[in-house]
């Protein structure tokens, strides 16, 4: 599995026209599912998502999880999406773009099992106590994000070890 991770200050996802999932400060995540990607990779993925520190603390340095600052949040005020972690499934990370113009998607899962992995990864972070937002799978999504520092990563449970 492969996930972007960027740290934000507000989120959104969009599906004709209508807001679907939004978070206030946290993560925005951009997953995608490889072929033969299995159950320990969207628990490993998970949690090294729910762990990060890349949150500043009290002197400035990235040494707090998503988990920290949705805590310190409370309560969103009316109107406002809540602390935490908007994930949406993006096939696209595994395009292949080392031959001719056009990226290869063959890498990617079939649908079927992708849906599965990432709805496992959005349920491992719930079951964390996290709020999670996410989008419509394989809708056509337009998503809205401010990042945050600019913070950005990239994670693959393939590259783990």
């Amino acid at each position: 599995m492969r996930a972007v991770v960027q740290r934000v200050s507000e989120a959104s996802v969009t599906v004709d026209g209508e807001v679907v999932g939004a978070v206030g400060r946290g993560l925005l995540v951009l997953l995608g599912v490889e072929e033969g990607d299995a159950e320990t990779d969207a628990k490993w993925l998970a949690a090294k998502i729910a762990g990060l520190r890349i949150f500043p603390d009290a002197d400035g340095k990235m040494n707090r999880s998503v988990a920290d600052v949705a805590g310190d949040a409370g309560e969103a005020a009316a109107g406002e999406p809540p602390a935490g972690a908007l994930v949406v499934s993006q096939f696209t990370l595994l395009g292949d773009c080392r031959t001719g113009r056009r990226p290869s998607f063959t890498a990617a899962a079939p649908p079927a099992e992708a849906d599965r992995l990432y709805q496992t990864v959005c349920e491992r972070l719930r079951g964390g106590g996290l709020f999670v937002a996410t989008g419509v799978f394989r809708a056509d999504m337009a998503v809205s994000l401010t990042n945050d520092g600019p913070v950005t990563l990239l994670l693959d449970s393939r590259k783990r070890f």
